[in-house]
């Protein structure tokens, strides 16, 4: 069975080389980013399981692929973050997604309202610091400056 390419489904796309020389990268990692590069116009719009279709893998396998292409600042954080969301990012605890889901909620919290809330949920400040690094080493504080502070 062939398939006829029309002009429309060619599509012609620049890919560096450099990925495959890329010790750090695996062929998930490899395939992820050729898939990006090769739909770039669309990368907006592609859900983690189109890209994992495309790339012939698992969802599970193509998030892992994703991970290590924001890790080596190949794909931009905020991609990943829009189509995996901080709930499939499995390099975060439980404890870092809960205080980002109640961050998101409440966008105006100061530092120490979020300090004084530790005393509410039985975390210690030492607790809420180390969620906070985690968020921050993992791109998810772009969008709270404030809290990036106390995380450093």
């Amino acid at each position: 069975m062939t398939t006829e390419l029309s002009p429309s489904n060619v599509r012609n796309f620049t890919v560096s080389t450099e990925i495959f020389y890329n010790q750090s990268l695996d062929i998930y990692s490899q395939m992820i980013y050729i898939v990006l590069s090769s739909s770039t116009a669309d990368s907006a719009s592609l859900t983690i399981d189109e890209v994992a279709k495309k790339g012939r893998m698992t969802t599970k396998y193509a998030i892992k692929a994703m991970q290590a292409l924001v890790d080596e600042q190949l794909i931009p954080h905020k991609l990943f973050r829009k189509m995996i969301g901080e709930f499939q990012d499995d390099r975060l605890s439980w404890a870092a997604k809960g205080l980002l889901t109640y961050c998101k909620e409440h966008k105006d919290i100061s530092l120490s309202e979020l300090l004084a809330l530790s005393d509410q949920s039985g975390e210690d400040e030492q607790s809420i610091r180390k969620a906070l690094m985690e968020l921050e080493r993992n791109g998810y504080l772009e969008d709270f400056p404030e809290l990036s502070k106390l995380a450093n």
